[in-house]
């Protein structure tokens, strides 16, 4: 299927959504799809993913975002690194709105046509709880530090723990979104950095390895 078919796609993420035991009310499903519109829009001219077909774009970045979300029930302030399209920040985003009003969201990347549509899509989907940077993360500075900071296929674990460390709040922990379990980079994971937990996720509809890495400070 390569053209928008709403209800076919609807169909496809309310029982991917209802298998990964997260009760999705209407508004966030057709949300979700509003979302996949814009992207799938967007992507023509802006090459935001490399996903072309829509189903699969329901399987491979919605669901798959979908997937991680037990571990943020309890997430109050979030930066997604190297936010791309908006996965997974787009779709937390959406998800908060109905289950957690008091979480925010901010999203950040270089590239300026990817802000730009994560811009856009804040506004038509009326996303109060996102922020967007255009910046490298190493340069930006917040004034309320983050007790998630998540990324998607975004960089070495090192890379990512190392630039953007001073935006993370005490206590907080970085939570990787990886393919197959990344045991060579967590091995270079740099000093006082531990891993807690490496996550195996089932995403419905896909026959790939998913796995979340979460990382802390060491405790002195």
């Amino acid at each position: 299927m390569t053209q928008f078919d709403r209800g076919a796609l609807t169909k496809t993420l309310q029982e991917g959504s209802d298998e990964l035991g997260l009760a999705l009310n209407p508004d966030t499903i057709g949300r979700l799809i509003d979302y996949l519109a814009l992207l799938s829009k967007w992507n023509a001219v802006y090459n935001l993913t490399a996903v072309r077909d829509p189903k699969q774009m329901v399987v491979q970045h919605l669901l798959d975002s979908l997937a991680i979300l037990p571990a943020f029930f309890h997430v109050k302030h979030v930066l997604d690194v190297g936010a791309g399209g908006g996965l997974p920040g787009m779709v937390l985003a959406i998800w908060a709105l109905q289950a957690a009003p008091g979480m925010r969201i901010s999203m950040i990347d270089t590239v300026h046509k990817k802000t730009a549509f994560l811009t856009q899509a804040k506004v038509e989907l009326g996303l109060s709880n996102v922020t967007v940077h255009t910046a490298r993360v190493e340069q930006l500075i917040v004034s309320q530090p983050f007790d998630v900071i998540t990324s998607r296929a975004f960089a070495d674990l090192s890379d990512f723990v190392n630039w953007s460390a001073h935006l993370l709040a005490a206590g907080g922990q970085f939570i990787a979104m990886k393919g197959v379990r990344p045991d060579e980079e967590i091995s270079r994971l740099p000093a006082g950095w531990i891993v807690t937990e490496v996550r195996p996720l089932a995403v419905p509809g896909l026959q790939a390895e998913r796995h979340l890495v979460f990382i802390q400070r060491e405790s002195a």
